[in-house]
This record gives C-alpha cells, sequence and structure tokens, in this order.
C-alpha cells in the first residue's frame, strides 16, 4: 500500500511540473525580445495612404496565418504602387497551437504600430516575429543579427572554453537539421551533456523564415551562431535574433521538447590506444620538419612584406612629389588657381565627418573601396571614398582623381574637395549627391516613376554636355573609360554629374586613339574595339553613353536582357524593334504617360539618337559635339543607324597599331557641328 502511495505521489510530483513547464512555456509568448525601428527610413504620418494600408494589414496578419509542416507562417500585403506594404508573421516551429500563436501576433502587431512611425521595422517575441515594411522582401536572405539586451543578464560559466566547444558542436549539428532536413521545416532543437559531474544540459534552438531556401537558412544561422559565440558563449544563456534566422540557447528546456521531439546529442571525445616508440619518433620528427618550414616560409615572408613596404613608400613618396608639381592645378569656376596640395585635408577631419566611417553612414562599396557620408565641420556634407589598403589599384586610382580630375570643373561633372594621404590611408572627399546613382532610380520599381521624360531629357542633356567637356572643351582630352548609371550621380535637382575617374585616361592634343592591354571597365558598357582588342578613344565612351540612353528610356538593364523568344541584349531588342518601325516600344511605358503628344517624337528621335552611339563600327558613331547638337535640335536629319555592337554575338577585330581613318566618319557627319 506504501509503494502505491510514494508511486502515486510520484506521479502528481511529475504532473505539477510538466504543468508549471506549461505555464511558464504559455506565459512566454508575451516577453518581447527585441525590435527593430531604424531611423533613416522615412517616417509615415497618419493621414497617409501607406498607413492606412499597414493598420489593415496587421489587423488580418494573424487572421491569415497559414500551418505548414505544423508551423505558422505568413507572407502577405497590402495596397498597390508606392503604397503597398508587404508583411510577415511568423510562430516558432514548437508552436502548435493556432490560439497561442494568432495572440502572439496579434499582441506583436499592435506593439510595433505603437513603437515604430518608420516604413520599415520587425518586433521579436519569445514565439513569434512580425516584420512590415514599404519593400518586397520576401525571399531576399539579407543578414543583419541584433543582440537583445537579455544577454547582458546571463550568469557566466565556470569553464567557458569547453562550454565554448561542446556549444558549438550543439549548435552546428542542429542548423544542420533546420536547413538541411525537409522534414524540419526550418526549425530544430536538441539538448547535449556538457558536465556529467553536475549532469547539466545544454539546450539550443534555431529557426528560419520558410520563405528562404536551405543554402541561405544555413548561410544566416552560421552568421548568427558566429555572433552568438562571440556575446555569450561564455554565459549560461544567449539569443541572437535577425530578419531571417534566430538562434537561442539555455540550460533548461525552454522549448516545447513534446512537439519538436529535441534529439540527445552525444559531444564527440577521442579514444585512442597506447602509443608505439615508432610512433613518437614519427611524431617528433614530423613535428621538426613542419617546423622548419614554417621558419623558411616566415622568413621569406618577411623578406617580401619589407621589399614590397620599400616600395610602396617609394610609390607614395613618388606620388607626393606629383601631387606637389607646380603644374598640377586645379582652376575653380571662378578662374580661381588652386594647387593639388591645397586639396590635402587631415585623417582626424576625415574621421570626425564620417563618425570614424561608422557603418551607418556607409553610403556603398566599389570596387576600389568603400564610400561614406559626412558633415565638414562648416557644415558642408560630403562623399569620402576611403580607397582599398595596400591596392594598386588604389594608389592609382587615387593619383589619377587627385592630378587629373581636380583640374576639370564642370556643372555636369562631380566635383572632387579634397583627399587624405596619410600611412595605409587614402581618401578622396567629393560634394554629396543627395539622390545618390542613376542606376537607383531607373532600374528601381519604387523610385522609377519620379523620373518624367521631362526630368530623363534632362539627365540625358546633362550627361552628354559633361562628356563633350570632357573629350573637346576641357584643357585636357579625357576618356573616361568606365562610363555607367553607377557612375552617374544625381543632385537635389535630379542633374547629372559624371563621377569615378579612376580608370580615366588623358589624350595628348593630337591623339585620337590609344592602346591597352589591361582592359578595364564594366561588360555591356564597353565598346566592342576597346572589349576585345583593348583600343579606346573618344568613340568609347560615345558607346557607353548610347547604352546608357537606351536604359533611361526602356528601364532596362543592357546587361542580363534576357527575353529569349525577342533577343539577348537591350541593344538587339531595340534595333529589330527600329527595324519593323516599332521604336516606341522601347520606350518605358511610365515615360510614355508622362509625355505631352508633342513629344512622342523627341523619344522616339532620343532612341534613334542611341542607335546611332552604339553602332558596331566606331567610325560611324557620332562624337559628342554631334550629339549635343542633335539633342537641342527636333529638325535636324538624322542618318539611318546600322547594326548595334554584340546585337548578334559578332566580335569585330581591330588591329591596335593602325591608325583609324576618319574620312567616312567626318563625311559622314560633317553636317552636324556645334553652333
Amino acid at each position: 500500500m506504501m509503494e502505491k502511495d510514494r508511486i502515486s505521489s510520484a506521479m502528481i510530483i511529475m504532473l505539477i511540473i510538466l504543468m508549471l513547464k506549461s505555464v511558464n512555456f504559455v506565459s512566454g509568448t508575451e516577453n518581447l525580445i527585441d525590435t527593430y525601428c531604424p531611423d533613416n527610413f522615412p517616417l509615415y504620418t497618419s493621414s497617409t495612404s501607406f498607413q492606412k494600408n499597414l493598420k489593415l494589414l496587421m489587423e488580418t496578419l494573424s487572421s491569415n496565418i497559414v500551418a505548414s509542416n505544423t508551423s505558422f507562417f505568413n507572407n502577405t500585403s497590402t495596397g498597390e504602387g508606392l503604397d503597398k506594404v508587404y508583411g510577415q508573421a511568423l510562430c516558432r516551429g514548437d508552436i502548435t497551437n493556432s490560439t497561442v500563436c494568432k495572440e502572439c501576433i496579434e499582441k506583436a502587431s499592435k506593439d510595433l504600430m505603437n513603437r515604430c512611425k518608420s516604413e520599415d521595422a520587425m518586433i521579436w517575441y519569445d514565439v513569434c516575429q512580425v516584420r512590415y515594411s514599404f519593400q518586397m522582401f520576401f525571399s531576399n536572405a539579407v543578414y543583419t543579427g541584433k543582440y537583445p539586451k537579455q544577454n547582458d543578464l546571463e550568469k557566466r560559466v565556470s569553464d567557458p572554453t569547453s562550454f565554448q566547444q561542446v556549444l558549438t558542436y550543439l549548435m552546428n549539428n542542429v542548423s544542420n537539421e533546420a536547413a538541411f532536413n525537409p522534414a524540419k521545416n526550418m526549425f530544430a532543437t536538441a539538448d547535449i551533456e556538457f558536465s556529467k559531474k553536475k549532469k547539466a544540459r545544454i539546450y539550443g534552438l534555431v529557426e528560419c523564415t520558410k520563405d528562404i531556401s536551405e543554402t541561405d537558412c544555413r548561410s544566416c544561422l552560421s552568421s548568427a551562431i558566429t555572433e552568438l559565440n562571440a556575446c555569450c558563449s561564455y554565459r549560461e544563456g544567449g539569443i541572437i535574433v535577425s530578419r531571417n534566422c534566430n538562434v537561442r540557447f539555455d540550460l533548461f528546456e525552454f522549448f516545447n521538447a513534446s512537439s519538436s521531439v529535441a534529439p540527445l546529442l552525444i559531444f564527440p571525445t577521442s579514444k585512442g590506444g597506447k602509443w608505439k616508440p615508432w610512433m613518437f619518433v614519427l611524431t617528433i620528427c614530423g613535428s621538426i620538419l613542419i617546423i622548419s618550414v614554417l621558419i623558411v616560409f616566415c622568413i621569406a615572408c618577411l623578406r617580401q612584406k619589407k621589399a614590397r613596404e620599400g616600395d610602396e613608400e617609394r610609390t607614395e613618396r613618388t606620388l607626393l612629389q606629383e601631387l606637389a608639381s607646380p603644374k598640377n592645378v586645379a582652376i575653380t569656376q571662378e578662374g580661381e588657381l588652386i594647387s593639388s596640395d591645397q586639396l590635402f585635408m587631415t585623417l582626424a577631419t576625415i574621421k570626425a565627418a564620417t563618425g570614424n566611417f561608422s557603418d551607418t553612414n556607409k553610403l556603398g562599396h566599389g570596387g576600389f573601396g568603400t564610400v561614406y557620408k559626412g558633415v565638414l565641420p562648416d557644415g558642408n556634407e560630403i562623399a569620402v571614398k576611403r580607397l582599398s589598403r595596400k591596392s594598386w589599384q588604389g594608389l592609382e586610382e587615387f593619383k589619377n582623381e587627385v592630378i587629373l580630375i581636380a583640374k576639370l570643373q564642370h556643372k555636369n561633372l562631380v566635383k572632387l574637395l579634397g583627399c587624405v594621404l596619410e600611412g595605409e590611408e587614402k581618401i578622396l572627399i567629393y560634394e554629396l549627391m543627395s539622390n545618390r546613382s542613376l542606376d537607383q532610380f531607373i532600374f528601381d520599381p519604387f523610385r522609377r516613376p519620379k523620373l518624367d521624360w521631362k526630368t530623363c531629357y534632362g539627365i540625358i542633356g546633362g550627361l552628354a554636355k559633361g562628356l563633350l567637356y570632357l573629350h573637346e572643351e576641357s584643357r585636357l582630352k579625357i576618356i573616361h573609360r568606365d562610363l555607367k548609371p553607377n557612375n552617374v550621380l544625381l543632385d537635389h535637382e535630379l542633374v547629372a554629374k559624371i563621377s569615378d575617374f579612376g580608370m580615366a585616361r588623358m589624350f595628348s592634343e593630337n591623339q585620337n586613339t590609344a592602346n591597352t592591354k589591361r582592359i578595364v571597365g564594366t561588360h555591356g558598357y564597353m565598346a566592342p574595339e576597346y572589349a576585345m582588342e583593348g583600343l579606346f578613344s573618344v568613340k568609347s565612351d560615345v558607346f557607353s553613353f548610347g547604352v546608357i540612353m537606351l536604359e533611361i528610356i526602356s528601364g532596362k538593364r543592357n546587361n542580363g536582357f534576357y527575353t529569349t523568344k525577342l533577343a539577348p541584349t537591350l541593344l538587339a531588342h531595340a534595333w529589330r524593334l527600329w527595324n519593323e518601325g516599332n521604336g516606341l516600344e522601347v520606350v518605358d511605358p511610365i515615360l510614355l504617360v508622362s509625355c505631352l503628344d508633342s513629344e512622342y517624337e523627341v523619344v522616339l528621335r532620343c532612341v534613334h539618337i542611341a542607335l546611332l552611339c552604339v553602332q558596331e563600327d566606331p567610325q560611324h558613331r557620332p562624337t559628342m559635339s554631334n550629339v549635343v547638337v542633335l539633342l537641342g535640335s527636333e529638325s535636324m536629319a538624322l542618318p539611318q543607324p546600322r547594326q548595334p555592337a554584340f546585337s548578334s554575338g559578332k566580335a569585330i577585330h581591330v588591329e591596335p597599331t593602325a591608325s583609324i581613318n576618319h574620312s567616312v566618319n567626318e563625311s559622314l557627319w560633317s553636317n552636324v557641328t556645334p553652333r
């Protein structure tokens, strides 16, 4: 009888423990982990259509939650056009009760609306997360992890080294399960023993949103685990949350093990027999050999490093001498002379202006370095290009920009304000273009409608005048060599300004062409004679200009124009439509809507001029002075364009040593000259 009483008592105690766990687990739905409410995104007001769509989306987000393999997830959107709102909700994979899930999403949605007025925001609770944005982010895996403050409250472990080894093993195994086991549906849990004496265990949980691929899920989890190790591998618990994945561990069972069926992992330990004498001899000899090789390798590396540093010191010393040369002066628009050494600023000034190159001030990243936004002590906003360290290309670009571009002053060229050359730092400072680059307008479905035909026509004209200045009107003859929408910046009035002259080349007064073995530039914008043979001239830039014109007019990229049945490239597509007499079909419908009836002929004329610029033979292309005249005159007759380059996969051959015969070109364009 006493035995039965003991069994009954034990069962009651176990039942009470399970009930307490259940209560704690359900109450966990109320625990806020973190929020994402950025200040650098636009804010909405209660009177906007965006806010009304957002409110409607948040009210219906929980009711539209869909169960998939026992997991609750929802991607949805509300509204149309620029006021469209995209929303996502996810409940943790061990939540099997739809009521618990919906209650958490409802609370998270209301909380997010109260906390944030940004057009992009996110909130994480223990068992659910909610996100909304003005951008379509579904299936877009971009890792930006967050470190919740609750991590700082966790106690430290007594043996952090061995604890981290076991923790890493646990989280990597459970991540592989979540990402690559379809039955897990992007969610997995597990536990592992890390102290046999104390019988202590680590419990781990990982999860990804259901709209990303297996590979993106594992990549996201790897990044999160790296941050988890950095912040919390010496603590008794830790959590990292992000847009697409979350990771967490603790020393107690914080998840619903009955629903997720968490496996018990065993940390691998080495088990070997006794070592024999020959094993010791082999190990010692092998170690000595490896150490000897490493010493020789290190000595060789040190010698090479010293030689390289000597070369760099000589190169930078030579560069400073060139910059200090009296011939390297800039002329301002007011006619004042500025020597290039006056352009130098201190590194301390630029660090203060950019918040010590803070990521929050990062504008973008290019082939030669990173660009930051900054504010000088006088209040002027600047764009700071920090060139890659230990880069010969970066040093060459620096020299090109300071010596060459500082001499050029035109309203359609980005102005170089200064530079820094201190130690390993090579920095260029420009005027800030508030609307950034042209490609962010013409290829962005949200910003594209802001460019009506009048604005596009102004951008095309400004770009043409900037090139004309480089080719013919400045004291130098400059070939840009890397003209593309990324290198055309827009100021606050959407005036086009050419930037990035690191690959530019200067010609002498009587020089028309040059040849190089080092092809630089971007495929899709390089003229065929340059891409195939390394031969470049002003006509190379004319080709790039024609491609950009077609991209502005059509809203499509030349690179990656895969319309299969139509054409392999944008140039081929435009050429086919032109030959069929349907030139206006090249034009983006958004531009046509903004055109007056009288402007259709101007649009079609621009398509015609663009096709003249991208002709396969450089002799048939107009000069930029021809282009400026043709853009400014609606009555001047245009010659019929010939087949564009790369429209049929044909590669032309140009002899690098041969001089170009200009007789054909001059007769073709003799009646088109500037006034």
